[in-house]
Formats: structure tokens, sequence, C-alpha cells
């Protein structure tokens, strides 16, 4: 299965994501819902780094995990990003309920995480 967590702000503004784990929906290779979750996640953290040259309080990309931690002067220019990919994923999420979890996580202390 595969577990989306957004980091929140006190707020409620998303400061990142951390998503791990592989959906197991079909063979490796195949698997339609890794693979849109995978996409979906590079493309955010590609586009935030690359394009918005902002630079991760934390960012790690293994097999079968990203991890991605703003600090909380770049979340206004990543807010929409990160908004778009929390919906896309959540909508996936809906699709296939038995294959992705999508959480929140607020954290108090941003710099600690």
């Amino acid at each position: 299965m595969i577990s989306a967590e957004f980091f929140t702000l006190p707020d409620g503004r998303l400061a990142g994501f951390h998503i791990r784990g592989h959906a197991g929906w079909g063979e490796e290779g195949t698997d339609i819902v890794c693979a849109a979750v995978s996409s979906a996640a590079y493309m955010a953290a590609n586009t935030i780094t690359e394009i918005l040259a902002v630079q991760p309080l934390a960012l790690k990309a293994d097999e079968g995990e990203m991890l991605l931690q703003l600090h909380e002067q770049d979340e206004p220019l990543c807010r929409t990003l990160l908004q778009g990919l929390r919906l896309h994923v959540s909508g996936l999420a809906e699709q296939y309920p038995a294959y992705i979890t999508v959480s929140d996580s607020m954290i108090s202390n941003h710099h600690n995480l």
C-alpha cells in the first residue's frame, strides 16, 4: 500500500509530503497506481526544485519513497503545486482505496521534522 502523508503547518498550509510504499495493484513495471502516484510526486518535487529553484529543508528520493519538506518561507511559492498534488493523490485514493492512503500530519516546530 502507498502511504501519502502531507505535512501541514498549524494554520493548515502545506509544508511538504512523504510518500512511501508500493501499491501492489499490479506486477512491478506494470502497476498503474504506483506509476500515477510516483509520476505526480516527481513532477511536484522537480517543479519545486528545478523550476521554482527552491532549496527544500529536506529532500529524499529512494526506491518506493519520496520526502520533500519546505522551509516555511517557501510555502507561498509552492502552495498551489502542493495543493494540486494533494488533490491528485486524494483522487487516486478515492479510485483505489485498497492501494493508497492519504493523511495529514501537523508539524508545530517546522524546523525539527
